[in-house]
Parts: C-alpha cells; structure tokens; sequence
C-alpha cells in the first residue's frame, strides 16, 4: 500500500502533464499529496511527520510554481525531499539508538549493529545524490525531459538501489549467523551507535 501511495501521485503528474501541461499536473500532483497524509493518519491514528512534510513541500513549490507561473519551484520539489530525507538519515543515528534503516527492516532482518550503519551510510549517499541529479536535470535539460525523469530514472534508479540494498543484507546477515544478533547484543559490549573509527 506504501508503494501505491508514493508511485500513484508520481505517474498521475506524469499522465496529466503529458495531456495538460505541468501547470495542471502541479495543481493535480498538490492534490494527491493529500492521499499519504489522510491514509497515515486513519491507519495510525495520528499525522506522520514525513508524509506531512512532504505535503507541505508541494503545497508552498507548487503555489510558487502556480503564482508565478514558472516551473522550476516544483521541479526543486524531489530535491527537498531526498535532501531532507537524508538529512534525517544522518542525524538520527547520533541521537538515537537506532538508525533509520534498522528501525525500517529490523523486523524483516537482523544485523550487527555496525552493518546497520554502514547500510543507513548508503541511504544517506543515495538520497543526497539523487537530490542533486534531480537538480542537475532541472536546471541542464527541458520540463518534459525532468518530467521523464522524474518517473521512469528515479523509479529505475530507486529499485536498482534497494536491490543492491537487498544484496548488502544478506550478505551481512550471513556474516552474523553464528554469532549474538543486536537484539542480544548488551549494551555494555556493544553500542548501536554509529563506530567512532
């Protein structure tokens, strides 16, 4: 359901700027960005931040983009959002005891709690890279050229990175079978935050 949410809006702004133009897919794609934030907060009962600050990215570069009738604010859009994204990534090892991916796939896998960084280190290499590939598309090539982009390279992109991102786990999950998982793992021997070295 998480995949829809986040793939609909995207081929949707694909669609109606291919019929309409990327004025109407603007107004269109600030719409859809509604659908993460109500569907997260019937499912959880309350608003969650990400697809709330997502929403409110669109909301203020899709006004701009509309009010002044030049698309380059919502084609800074993706950007914000894989730099934020990574940004999140980044701190929130140092502050909590947990990455981001960790708290993501943990009950799917478990890892020591060194691998868990080195994989929350890809994301945050990931996101900061597309943000500036977006960038670079938008200020080097034409709207539709950023709009093809924006669905058929960063979907392309997106899966060849949780690919690799599948490759790394279970290659770290058969470096630890046979030895204590971070569930077991005292806190006294081992931190799960990030290496100092």
């Amino acid at each position: 359901m998480q995949f829809l949410l986040d793939f609909i809006p995207i081929l949707v702004f694909f669609i109606v700027y291919k019929a309409k133009g990327i004025y109407a897919a603007t107004a269109v794609g600030m719409g859809l960005s509604l659908l993460p934030v109500i569907w997260k907060r019937v499912q959880l009962k309350r608003f969650e931040p990400m697809s709330l600050g997502i929403f409110i990215a669109i909301a203020v570069l899709g006004s701009a983009t509309l009010f002044f009738q030049n698309s380059l604010f919502i084609k800074w859009k993706p950007t914000v959002i894989y730099w934020a994204m990574g940004l999140a990534f980044f701190i929130t090892p140092w502050m909590y005891r947990e990455t981001l991916v960790q708290k993501m796939f943990h009950p799917i896998v478990k890892l020591k709690p060194s691998h868990w960084f080195r994989l929350n280190c890809t994301w945050v290499v990931f996101l900061t890279t597309m943000g500036g590939l977006n960038l670079y598309v938008a200020y080097n090539h034409n709207t539709n050229t950023w709009v093809n982009f924006k669905l058929f390279g960063t979907l392309g992109l997106t899966l060849l990175f949780l690919m690799m991102q599948g490759f790394l786990m279970a290659k770290y999950n058969m470096a630890t079978t046979g030895t204590a998982i971070d569930e077991h793992i005292s806190p006294s021997t081992e931190s799960t935050k990030p290496p100092t070295h």
